[in-house]
């Protein structure tokens, strides 16, 4: 029998975040023929609800309220709770961001629901969808099912395949108003101290540094080979612990984790900490002065020899290559 999912979207900086279309993906899955329902919650977010049905939601409820131009705990588990009273779903499916995070844990508590937290696969066997999730810093993996009345999960961005997107896709698009009251965070303002351009969490392509760029002059080559790839940039801990960046581009267990399908990793000696930020890239390559370097125990292919002449090497024969084809 089919069963009715909430997919919650997400949106940052105006624009529709890719795990949004991965949250749907996963709603298709456990939904097994039943309704994939997309929830769009903040300001001014009905224009993004048709991209949610063309791929995959046959129906998107959208939130429209000041209090949630930003993201407050507060306010998000209050209309997310109305919407979920109202619907009743048999499953609800975030992505497993900085909000998922904190919401997830707040919306299981307010429903006296168990919590299935940062999937990376999920299909069905039987009548029970069973979800995959890395434990012990991703050294090993779980396998996990619900067994309450509700099926309540958040993904890891970058693991699960989007659908395809259908332009002949049709569904309904309902805005829906909530009451939030009681706020007790309002903010004023965002002052960002993070990267630019290409999301790091959902970025196809990471180039990321460690202590060994030396200073933040370091990241230049970085960010040159990352702009031909069309990726982001990250660090490791050391690096944002020496001031070479900011701890917005941190990588590793205490930082952000990462599943890029290309991983560079420059001047960085892979302690099991940053290990588990980025181990389950889809291809890693390493480049590092040191042939011992526990990151190499790791990488798909190693480069051994100085950064500084290696990269600019590589982002020059890319730059060569893209203007050859």
């Amino acid at each position: 029998m089919g069963k009715k999912v909430l997919a919650i979207g997400e949106i940052r900086d105006g624009a529709l975040r890719n795990v949004s279309f991965e949250v749907i993906a996963v709603g298709k899955t456990i939904a097994e023929g039943g309704e994939v329902v997309g929830v769009l919650l903040g300001e001014n977010v009905s224009s993004f609800a048709q991209s949610l049905i063309l791929r995959g939601a046959e129906r998107v409820i959208t939130i429209e309220n000041k209090k949630l131009a930003t993201y407050t705990s507060d306010g998000y588990s209050q209309a997310l709770l109305e919407v979920i009273e109202r619907e009743k779903p048999d499953g609800i499916i975030l992505g497993h961001t900085s909000i998922g995070k904190d919401l997830a844990p707040r919306i299981a508590s307010s429903l006296q629901s168990g919590l299935i937290s940062d999937a990376i696969h999920v299909e069905v066997v039987g009548e029970n969808a069973v979800f995959t999730r890395p434990i012990y810093s991703g050294k090993a993996f779980e396998k996990v099912i619900s067994t309450g009345e509700i099926i309540f999960a958040t993904i890891r961005p970058n693991n699960i395949t989007p659908l395809g997107e259908e332009p002949t896709r049709v569904g309904e698009v309902v805005t829906a108003t909530v009451n939030i009251t009681d706020l007790r965070t309002v903010v004023q303002d965002v002052l960002r101290k993070a990267t630019q351009g290409v999301d790091l969490s959902e970025a196809k392509v990471v180039v990321a540094g460690g202590r060994g760029v030396k200073g933040v002059e370091g990241f230049k080559p970085l960010q040159e080979l990352a702009d031909v790839l069309g990726g982001a940039v990250g660090a490791s801990r050391g690096a944002c612990d020496a001031d070479y960046c900011d701890y917005s581009m941190q990588i590793g267990q205490t930082g952000k984790v990462v599943t890029p399908d290309l991983y560079i990793a420059c001047g960085i000696s892979g302690a099991i900490q940053h290990l588990a930020g980025m181990s389950n890239s889809k291809v890693i390559v390493a480049i590092n002065k040191d042939p011992e370097a526990n990151i190499f125990q790791v990488a798909d292919y190693g480069i051994v020899g100085d950064l500084f002449e290696v990269v600019p090497l590589l982002t020059e024969e890319l730059k060569r290559l893209k203007v050859e084809a």
